[in-house]
């Protein structure tokens, strides 16, 4: 392979490479976006954690069922 043939398939290797850090970034903005929409998650409440981390705060979410089992069981 000579020098430019290496140049031409690193620049093609850049362009796929940037093209899927796009989509994938693109897509996980889109599900954060899709969850605050549909009320799944509230991502305004962990902005007001910065502000409100003392240990006497309220937890955020509630804890699930498993995780209380699991700790039950300990």
């Amino acid at each position: 392979m000579d020098y430019e043939t290496l140049l031409t398939i690193q620049g093609y290797a850049k362009f796929f490479f940037i093209l899927v850090v796009f989509i994938i970034f693109y897509s996980y903005a889109y599900s954060i976006y899709k969850r605050q929409r549909t009320g799944e998650r509230d991502y305004e409440k962990y902005s007001k954690l910065v502000l409100d981390d003392d240990i006497d705060s309220d937890p955020l979410e509630p804890i699930r069922e498993k995780e209380q089992k699991i700790d039950k069981e300990s």
